[in-house]
């Protein structure tokens, strides 16, 4: 088993030299870890690892046991498959402790012109506003810029003015729950590089950049909670967490139909059907009894039945939530279903009849490798994760070129600039060997004179 370095704190990585980027996203039902290698800005999907989990309730962590042995089974799995050894993961945070709550930030642009240095300073100063103790910030997502009166600037960098605003939205989490995460992940042995919010991730692996631009939303339903993320303008407008989704569904099902809940499960992923008038009054479907009770025979329009008042409360909740942020109507590209719970029958024209626009399901693109394991809603995340990990690590190499030492410069400029004595000259359109390292062993000296 191969071992490559993933970490983009650690060393300092050839740019021809492809990296290892693991994403984990730790669900309700299930951790998923998805092995991509990530090569001159391609990522190729090399393996996947898919367990159950029953650790988490509502995308919180609440027993940690449980989460570390579905993370150490996911991991192994996806070791096996992709031939690696990980090491360093993004890990994904969700619950309904996520807040969203927008911020500005002012800053004076030293020189003139706008530098990277006068944004990460604007960014900064909309972080400093006053957070409880128990909840820290995970991202902050700019809106826009503003220069001088100038408005609507996506990246101001390179601009001439003498003031720089920002306008963002700064995500923020329980402390207490992204540390059981990082936790977890450290029991198994991992470093956690990076934690991400799951939505966010879900946005980078499902979305077009024509969607972000026109408006979008992002409906992630999983098994504890629903995630709500919309895009306006290129940028992440709203974030929100509803506490509900495909587990209040199997539930629902359970105490209708009288069954364990691991066959109502069943029963919701290979007969459910969102929208009652679509199943036909034929159709039956076995129930297996509870507590030595024998099967018996149900129409599936009954299971329809069962099935439709909750997906419709989700799709209202959604709907309510967007009103609230007045963006509404900005929404021209619809709606994106992603998560495991939207492969159910009639989701998409269930929500569509909601929600009031056009509905797709949330495919992952702009991936390579053995993309047929991960080409589904409920891999959106994990993808997310590895595309936010590959994203960070060019950013951090970005940031190491523009910081290179001073020496490093000085010998870059020595190596092109012509020598300024000694009569030579350097022969226009040709290239000069730079001069001979000093060396303190004479014989060397000796043998370069000579030859």
């Amino acid at each position: 088993m191969k071992s490559r370095n993933n970490d983009p704190q650690g060393g300092r990585p050839k740019h021809d030299e492809p990296e290892i980027v693991v994403g984990l996203d730790i669900g309700t039902t299930k951790v998923t870890a998805v092995v991509g290698e990530v090569d001159d800005g391609i990522i190729t999907i090399l393996g996947v690892g898919d367990v159950p989990c029953r650790g988490l309730r509502k995308g919180v962590v609440s027993n940690i046991d449980w989460t570390v042995r579905s993370i150490r089974d996911a991991i192994e799995a996806a070791q096996q498959m992709a031939g690696v050894e990980i090491r360093t993961v993004y890990a994904g945070v969700a619950g309904s402790h996520i807040r969203c709550q927008p911020s500005d930030g002012v800053a004076a642009v030293s020189g003139g012109e706008v530098q990277k240095g006068d944004v990460d300073r604007v960014l900064e100063g909309a972080r400093a506003i006053p957070v409880d103790a128990d909840r820290q910030i995970l991202h902050v997502l700019p809106r826009e810029f503003i220069v001088d009166n100038q408005d609507g600037i996506r990246d101001p960098i390179g601009m001439s003015g003498v003031r720089l605003q920002a306008k963002v939205n700064l995500i923020t989490a329980a402390t207490s729950c992204v540390q059981n995460v990082i936790r977890c992940a450290e029991r198994c042995g991992l470093t956690v590089a990076d934690v991400v919010l799951e939505p966010l991730a879900s946005a980078e692996a499902i979305l077009s950049e024509d969607e972000k631009e026109i408006g979008v939303a992002i409906i992630d339903i999983g098994g504890g909670t629903t995630d709500l993320l919309l895009c306006v303008d290129g940028g992440i407008a709203h974030t929100s967490v509803i506490p509900a989704g495909g587990n209040n569904i199997t539930s629902d099902i359970a105490a209708g139909l009288r069954t364990p809940v691991a066959e109502a499960e069943r029963l919701k992923r290979n007969f459910g059907c969102a929208l009652g008038r679509m199943v036909s009054d034929e159709d039956e479907v076995e129930v297996p009894g509870v507590g030595g009770h024998p099967p018996r025979r149900v129409a599936r329009r009954v299971l329809s039945d069962i099935i439709e008042p909750r997906v419709e409360e989700i799709f209202a909740v959604v709907r309510k939530r967007i009103e609230d942020t007045g963006l509404l109507e900005q929404l021209s590209a619809g709606a994106v279903l992603t998560g495991g719970a939207v492969l159910m029958e009639g989701m998409p024209e269930f929500a569509e009849e909601i929600l009031g626009m056009p509905v797709r399901l949330g495919y992952p693109i702009g991936i390579g490798g053995i993309t047929q394991l991960v080409q589904g809603p409920r891999y959106a995340t994990g993808v997310g994760l590895v595309k936010y990990g590959a994203e960070a690590i060019r950013n951090a190499r970005r940031v190491k070129a523009l910081q290179a030492p001073a020496h490093s410069l000085r010998s870059s400029r020595e190596l092109e600039e012509p020598p300024r004595s000694g009569g030579g000259s350097s022969h226009a359109g040709g290239t000069r060997k730079p001069p001979p390292k000093p060396s303190g062993n004479r014989f060397w000296n000796w043998l370069r004179a000579a030859f």
